[in-house]
């Protein structure tokens, strides 16, 4: 960062500075430089009770400098949090290192309305919006607290609690609540490179809550799909829905991880297509993953909007558990193939981002 007023150091002999460097050549004088030394990051602390810097999690986004690091104290903060791309390499933390005591929540939906009047959407109901590039996020819960049963007023029930849409983000023993699309993975130029790695957490919901059309990566997660009370055979939701550009290769993984339910048998579908542009052919593998008997076993994947699921790249491979199968209406990778289709191959983009474990 360069130092606003240079001050001289004592007992230093003041130089002149050249302010035009062929002028400084000519009279033999070395150029002098008035950038000062790198700031250093420092540690912003939030706690409701006071005993912080701050008392909201925005408050504190608001104070950072890019490279800084937010630790929250435990408790509950009803708050909407929205980190810029001005905030690059910030890092989000619960201090206890346990996400259950650090909870940041709210009530938002698509189809509640602004002071304006008009509606949310989609990506105006997420409760948290990480835009900053290398953000790292560990040791949180964010939840949206929308409950539709109890406004039946409201058609549009998407309920986002997390937006990760910068690259280069990490987010690690975290849990992410909601019912309708939990976690929006987004690319705001869809052909733009958009990485982001979900480690050792916990996600739940019950329609396309994980979706999106940026590339990202669930690793050693645990998913969650949640009873709608669906009897056997019927619909509880849906688990994905990306709409990965066709310009990428990549879209959504989910690896090594845990889908589990309580939910009925074979009322859950794993993905649908997000077919919102003409571009949009979603792209999701869910691989060497446990899936519960709730998985719709002779056809987990489904069509949206008219769009058909044969016409995206849905795959599987090697899944266990009791919704796992191979048949005609599940397609999977081959040895060779899923080689290819790792969370390293995923996340390396045009850098080598390597972030994995």
């Amino acid at each position: 960062m360069t130092a606003s007023n240079d001050q001289p150091r004592a007992h230093a002999r003041r130089r002149p500075v050249a302010l035009v460097t062929g002028t400084a050549a000519a009279l033999g004088l070395a150029a002098v430089s008035l950038a000062g030394p790198a700031r250093a990051a420092s540690t912003l602390t939030v706690a409701k009770d006071g005993s912080g810097m701050y008392t909201t999690v925005q408050a504190a986004v608001n104070a950072a400098s890019a490279g800084d690091t937010i630790s929250i104290a435990k408790g509950t903060y009803q708050e909407i949090v929205n980190v810029p791309t001005t905030k690059a390499g910030l890092t989000l933390k619960g201090a206890t290192g346990n996400a259950e005591d650090v909870v940041i929540t709210y009530d938002r939906a698509a189809g509640y309305t602004d002071s304006s009047g008009n509606k949310y959407g989609t990506l105006g109901s997420s409760v948290a919006t990480f835009s900053a590039n290398n953000l790292a996020v560990t040791g949180l819960t964010v939840q949206n607290s929308f409950n539709k049963d109890a406004h039946p007023d409201i058609t549009d029930t998407q309920a986002v609690a997390v937006t990760a849409q910068g690259d280069r983000q990490t987010f690690r023993n975290d849990r992410f609540i909601s019912r309708q699309d939990t976690v929006l993975n987004w690319a705001p130029s869809a052909t733009g490179q958009y990485r982001q790695y979900f480690y050792s957490s916990f996600v739940t919901g019950d329609v396309d809550f994980i979706f999106g059309n940026a590339t990202a990566v669930y690793d050693r997660v645990n998913i969650q799909l949640r009873d709608s009370g669906a009897a056997a055979g019927g619909l509880n939701g849906f688990l994905s829905a990306p709409n990965t550009s066709s310009a990428k290769t990549y879209g959504i993984l989910v690896t090594g991880s845990s889908i589990t339910s309580s939910a009925a048998a074979n009322t859950y579908y794993l993905g649908r297509p997000w077919h919102p542009s003409a571009d949009a052919v979603g792209q999701l593998v869910i691989r060497q993953t446990s899936l519960p008997a709730a998985v719709k076993t002779a056809g987990p994947w489904t069509d949206m909007s008219g769009y058909s699921w044969k016409n995206a790249r849905f795959f599987e491979y090697k899944n266990t558990g009791s919704g796992a199968g191979v048949n005609s209406n599940r397609p999977q990778l081959t040895d060779s193939q899923a080689a290819s289709y790792t969370a390293q191959k995923y996340l390396a983009g045009t850098d080598g981002w390597n972030p994995v474990g």
